[in-house]
């Protein structure tokens, strides 16, 4: 969504639930949340349609999904508090180029920020290991470079085609690209994913965006009761496996994975 002239606020405003104190939207890929190196982003546009907003957490431009925004300063500060104690329960949707991932598993690599500004893990790829007892990737503390931030991720694989896997992912911590790097340096990229594209003489993964998808979030409301918020993905999520996955057998299986 960059190029041409801005998206018109009444259709990016998809809502999935409101109150005077917050906002939940259906993001499309392609459209930063806020952010001064972007064009332009959802609370820009959101202004200067008349309606103020405050960005509680942020997802990557190239992520479609479930995000939630504070229509008041008031309420900004205990929704955002819930996010930096892990209240919130985050789940997305993921299709990799790949395929052989366990049935549940943990990535816990620490993220640190290289070249360029690039996170990556903040170790060597190569003393990445899996543990198959704990089902867990990891890498001895030693090797551990600094600065650098723990990371955690959980995936359970969903489904598995002939050459992509639909995962669900639920990071643990809110670290900047962390699921995408962290798939990417376990082997698993996410289809379509610019920060890690197909190299020289892979096949093409079929994707036409990056195939992470912000699925669902649960959070407390100020009285106390706990909100749920879900977001299915819209058609072009599913170009890489839509041959293998039709869109009824899409839903049994969304449908069969318990709610946050």
């Amino acid at each position: 969504m960059s190029g041409g002239p801005a998206p018109d606020w009444a259709a990016l405003r998809r809502v999935l639930a409101e109150t005077d104190e917050y906002l939940v939207l259906d993001k499309p890929a392609g459209i930063s949340v806020t952010g001064e190196r972007h064009d332009t982003d959802l609370v820009r546009i959101a202004r200067d349609a008349g309606e103020e907003l405050i960005p509680v957490h942020r997802i990557d431009k190239v992520t479609s999904g479930v995000v939630l925004l504070a229509r008041t300063k008031a309420a900004h500060g205990p929704l955002t508090r819930q996010f930096a104690k892990r209240t919130v329960d985050k789940s997305y949707l993921v299709i990799t180029r790949s395929t052989g991932l366990p049935t549940e598993a943990t990535v816990e690599l620490p993220l640190g920020v290289g070249r360029k500004n690039r996170v990556r893990v903040a170790a060597p790829r190569e003393d990445i290991a899996f543990d198959t007892v704990a089902s867990q990737w990891s890498v001895p503390e030693s090797s551990v470079s600094e600065p650098s931030y723990p990371s955690s991720t959980a995936i359970g694989r969903l489904w598995e085609g002939s050459a992509h896997s639909l995962l669900r992912a639920r990071p643990h911590t809110g670290r900047r690209h962390q699921i995408r790097v962290h798939l990417a340096w376990i082997g698993h990229p996410i289809a379509g994913d610019p920060l890690f594209p197909v190299r020289a003489g892979e096949p093409a993964d079929g994707a036409v965006r990056t195939c992470l998808h912000a699925w669902r979030l649960a959070f407390d409301d100020a009285s106390g009761r706990r909100v749920e918020a879900e977001a299915s993905p819209d058609e072009d999520f599913w170009a890489p496996i839509a041959a293998e996955l039709p869109p009824d057998t899409r839903t049994r299986l969304l449908h069969r994975e318990p709610v946050c």
